[in-house]
């Protein structure tokens, strides 16, 4: 009970900052752009291309799901990272920054204990945030194209290729990927808090966790590097997507996520024995 008494209370200080909110403002705009894009005749000329030239009805699977599922692929990683680690890295190191941590490690309450309750704190927040964009993702999209048809699945990348001709199954599979999504940005998350824990700026911690990324993306896509390419976070980050299959392979995707698993437990760990080495008398 205590332990979800201070969880409430980390949740409601996180989300009192105006930063916090800045990720669903941004996403809101950049669904209706892509709902306005896919409107217009560019947008459905390069759809049309894409499912006709696999076979299939254009009017049927140029869809809500479909859209929403384009959305999903091509956003969260890019944009949500930024968001991700603009609020994971804030959550420790703005804090010292501004002299709280001094004043609540004198209450009764472990280093370990505080950062457990900060680090489920953001886990929720990106867990959440991954949801929110989905499911105001699909409602505007279906205020746009309405909610009949299909759902068409084309990532060459990971190779994936499906089609769902009822609404049920597709919304189902919209919504495992939805959560998939969820687990994986929790990585990122989990290294820009590492880094809020070291003694350095908010801004800073977020800078680092971005370039981490982005490099990591860089490199996967490099020819050299493509036989090796699973064992870059992205990619491991980008399993998600095997949700989609018609035969979804669960050892291939558990694989993935206690990968990422272990990266966040090792991420937590380095920050925890940071943070536990840190003077904050001083």
């Amino acid at each position: 009970m205590m332990f979800l008494r201070q969880l409430r209370g980390e949740l409601r200080k996180l989300f009192a900052r105006p930063r916090t909110y800045m990720g669903y403002g941004a996403f809101l705009v950049m669904e209706l752009l892509i709902v306005i894009v896919y409107k217009a005749s560019n947008g459905q000329h390069y759809m049309r291309d894409l499912i006709e030239r696999n076979g299939y009805v254009f009017e049927f699977f140029y869809s809500s799901l479909t859209i929403t599922f384009m959305m999903m692929i091509w956003s969260m990683l890019l944009l949500g990272s930024i968001f991700f680690a603009l609020v994971a890295g804030d959550v420790v190191a703005k804090e010292y920054e501004d002299g709280n941590l001094r004043l609540v490690l004198a209450r009764p309450i472990s280093r370990l204990g505080l950062l457990v309750i900060k680090y489920t704190a953001v886990a929720i927040y990106t867990f959440t945030f991954v949801l929110f964009v989905g499911i105001s993702g699909y409602l505007m999209a279906v205020s746009v194209v309405g909610w009949e048809g299909g759902l068409f699945v084309a990532e060459p990348k990971m190779k994936v290729f499906a089609v769902y001709d009822t609404w049920g199954p597709a919304i189902t599979r919209l919504g495992l990927g939805a959560v998939g999504i969820g687990l994986s940005m929790i990585t990122i998350s989990s290294l820009a808090f590492m880094f809020s824990c070291f003694r350095i700026k908010p801004a800073a911690a977020t800078i680092l966790t971005l370039a981490i990324l982005f490099v990591d993306m860089i490199l996967q896509n490099f020819p050299f590097f493509r036989p090796y390419e699973e064992w870059f976070v992205t990619w491991r980050m980008s399993c998600w997507v095997y949700l989609f299959e018609p035969d979804i392979s669960w050892p291939k995707i558990t694989e993935a996520y206690v990968f990422l698993g272990g990266l966040n437990f090792t991420f937590f760990m380095v920050g925890l024995i940071a943070f536990q080495m840190r003077d904050f008398k001083t």
